[in-house]
């Protein structure tokens, strides 16, 4: 669970980020890429301490393995009552 309040507001910055390219068409592959991407951005400018990243990367590997956070919803069929 995450505590510093500066790792939380990374942490929502990552799963916004992350569910914003979902909708645009990318998949997990490339939506791990962006992760990926993303804490090594952060280990390089030492922003956050070692082992807040590492929090941080343990959380947003499980909000990415989580299926229920990029369902495709369908559109809901419309029933004719004539």
């Amino acid at each position: 669970m995450l505590q510093d309040t500066q790792v939380i507001r990374l942490y929502q910055r990552v799963t916004d980020a992350l569910n914003e390219q979902w909708n645009r068409g990318y998949r997990f592959d490339e939506l791990r890429l962006y992760l990926d991407g993303y804490l090594a951005a952060l280990r390089h400018t030492n922003v956050v301490e070692a082992y807040l990243i590492h929090q941080l990367e343990e959380e947003a590997m499980r909000y990415l393995y989580d299926s229920s956070n990029f369902e495709i919803l369908q559109p809901e069929r419309e029933v004719d009552f004539r």
